[in-house]
């Protein structure tokens, strides 16, 4: 038994939940359409620029948790993933995720999307263990901010770290399945790294130490 851990963007899902969400956000007409999408491809472009603020972004998405009723909220999430989420969750990926369940491993998504977004994705696959921002609610009501630290390039080696700790587990064996040179500090220290439909920079890294190559979409 070893642990699987799984990045979800554009990994395990074939697209970008947070970036799909602010969309779904500004389709919905619950924020400035013209102004949240212009911010939203901003940052994203920000991400796979390997340039982002992740703090800066974590505000901006969490922002219309504090704007709206968070059963309102609950209830858009709701048909957010029925409706952009599930469309994203291909077989291929399923496959995998079981793949390692019929091995007895321990499986982990690890992701930089905040857990407002991801907490029932990750129960939607079927996978108990999910390591991501985690937003900061007091009096049953979302703040704005963030426990911790951000799960986030070297942010996820070290949430990843704190979590084999509070276990007492090592990383021996570990795999983990990315698409993103943001992944790179972590990709870097497991024994079984796999680029998932991997973005050019990682490409490069992963044909340069032999990485496995692999391609999660159904197409």
């Amino acid at each position: 038994m070893a642990l699987a851990i799984f990045d979800l963007d554009h990994t395990l899902l074939s697209d970008d939940s947070d970036h799909a969400w602010g969309q779904y956000l500004a389709d919905r007409g619950l924020v400035d359409p013209a102004e949240h999408k212009y911010r939203n491809d901003q940052f994203y472009a920000q991400y796979q620029a390997g340039t982002l603020n992740i703090h800066d972004y974590l505000r901006f998405a969490l922002q219309p948790l504090l704007d709206h009723p968070l059963e309102q909220m609950l209830a858009e999430r709701q048909r957010f993933l029925e409706e952009r989420i599930e469309p994203l969750i291909s077989q291929k990926s399923r496959d995998l995720i079981q793949n390692h369940r019929n091995q007895e491993d321990q499986l982990l998504i690890i992701t930089a999307t905040n857990g407002f977004i991801t907490y029932p994705i990750a129960e939607r696959l079927g996978i108990d263990n999910i390591i991501a921002p985690h937003p900061e609610v007091i009096n049953g009501q979302y703040t704005g901010a963030i426990v911790g630290i951000p799960s986030f390039q070297n942010g996820k080696v070290t949430r990843l770290n704190a979590w084999l700790n509070e276990r007492q587990q090592t990383m021996e064996g570990a795999w983990f399945y990315s698409d993103s040179h943001n992944d790179l500090p972590l990709l870097r220290l497991v024994d079984r790294p796999v680029a998932v439909d991997p973005d050019a920079i990682l490409a490069a890294e992963a044909n340069q130490h032999g990485w496995p190559v692999i391609s999660l979409r159904d197409n």
